[in-house]
């Protein structure tokens, strides 16, 4: 079997790669998927369902899309840091990955170039220093959690003493892909040690479907959480995954259960190789309104968004009048956050450019 370099985890943890995917690895994203995953959701009764989030198809050949779907490379402020919404700061900490999602909107850095992600900790924390707006840093990736713990450490040992900075946030599949990661103690520490510092420690799960929860996964965030860390769930909308009203409500009321608070559920981008997974804006804003009426007040915290280049778009409903209406929930423009819009919005539309674009937008306050 080839060797692959991913820090925290032994190549005997991923699954030989199959012949049958060999082309993947050339043409877009190579075939890589942990065993603990493979076993998690073989034991689902929709694994026919599930498989398709790590297994390469052939629409993914014949797929249109772009490598930069959120205007990433034009808010890069230096190598691995981006600046695109004044109060937060994404790192960019490694282009590795426990497993590789088939619907991954980072496809350009899988696989390749690392020239995108953080080597200079200092620079990035003397421009956080620099900018008393940013009062929090997301470390993402690939996935941060594949670096071994001392890699983190030294990613972020140079921001605990920035005054204005309150939250450090880890984006990551490890809970799904590979839980094993948070037996480590040191891991644990290293959480501790941000809360010591008086910041929050925050691991941002992505959870698309309930039967990706495991007990293993259960047990670590209920032991995460008594020492302090804060968990935040996204989902991304995905057509034929997870594009059900039962399975997406019973994905909410499962997390809510173990103390993680949904936030988003994304928009599926439309990013190159993957553009058969999004669901049309129409049967999205169904599926958000179906999934609502089955859930507590309690329950129903997440917002239904797409990340586009103008900023991140809350999707709210569509009128009578054939519109869809939406709303900036982030903007680089602080004078647009929370104003609402609407366009045309044609059948099979996917995001904010197939919606008529010649024509004006309604923009209300």
């Amino acid at each position: 079997m080839e060797k692959r370099r991913l820090e925290t985890l032994d190549a005997a943890e991923l699954l030989p790669i199959n012949p049958e995917y060999e082309w993947s690895k050339d043409r877009c994203v190579s075939y890589q998927v942990t065993r603990f995953y493979d076993e998690q959701i073989r034991r689902s009764r929709d694994y026919d369902q599930l498989k398709h989030i790590v297994e390469p198809a052939s629409d993914e050949l014949n797929s249109s899309g772009h490598w930069d779907t959120s205007g990433e490379l034009d808010n890069t402020v230096m190598p691995g840091l981006q600046h695109k919404y004044p109060q937060t700061a994404l790192i960019l900490a490694t282009n590795k990955c426990f497993s590789h999602c088939r619907f991954c909107f980072r496809r350009r850095m899988l696989d390749g170039d690392p020239k995108e992600v953080a080597t200079n900790y200092s620079g990035i924390a003397q421009y956080v220093q620099d900018h008393p707006e940013v009062n929090n840093v997301l470390l993402t990736g690939g996935d941060p959690l594949v670096l071994t713990t001392d890699q983190l450490q030294g990613m972020i040992n140079p921001l605990l003493p920035i005054p204005h900075l309150t939250a450090i946030r880890f984006g990551s599949r490890a809970m799904v892909y590979y839980p094993m990661r948070f037996r480590e103690q040191e891991l644990t520490s290293l959480f501790e040690g941000i809360i010591r510092a008086g910041k929050r420690a925050v691991i941002v799960s992505h959870i698309d479907h309930v039967d990706e929860i495991s007990e293993e996964a259960a047990i670590h965030i209920e032991a995460l959480r008594k020492v302090g860390v804060q968990f935040f769930n996204q989902t991304v909308l995905l057509k034929g995954i997870n594009d059900e009203p039962e399975l997406l409500a019973a994905t909410s009321v499962k997390l809510h259960w173990l103390g993680v608070h949904s936030y988003y559920l994304f928009q599926a981008r439309p990013a190159k190789g993957a553009m058969h997974f999004q669901v049309p804006l129409r049967r999205g804003v169904e599926i958000v309104h179906a999934v609502n009426r089955r859930l507590s007040g309690i329950q129903k915290t997440f917002r239904f968004v797409m990340s586009h280049t103008t900023g991140k778009i809350e999707i709210l409903d569509i009128g009578s009048d054939d519109r869809v209406y939406l709303r900036y929930h982030q903007n680089k423009d602080g004078e647009k956050i929370g104003k609402v819009f609407s366009r045309l919005c044609p059948e099979g539309s996917c995001w904010l450019d197939d919606l008529s674009p010649s024509e004006p937008m309604d923009i209300r306050s």
